[in-house]
């Protein structure tokens, strides 16, 4: 099957999504999820999203 529109949601965010995580401050990497942290909400990367998210359900 062809995967033509894989990514294509993200090609109107500035720099195709890429840019620094606000929690592990990696660098180019996608930031595409939104998180608020210490009361800010900021865009954060799918590592840090599933850290997140397996600290709050331990």
């Amino acid at each position: 099957m062809s995967k033509a529109h894989r990514g294509k949601g993200i090609l109107d965010k500035p720099a195709h999504g890429r840019g620094t995580c606000a929690r592990c401050k990696k660098d180019a990497i996608k930031v595409l999820y939104e998180q608020e942290i210490d009361g800010v909400k900021a865009q954060i990367c799918k590592y840090c999203k599933a850290a997140l998210k397996n600290a709050k359900n331990a």
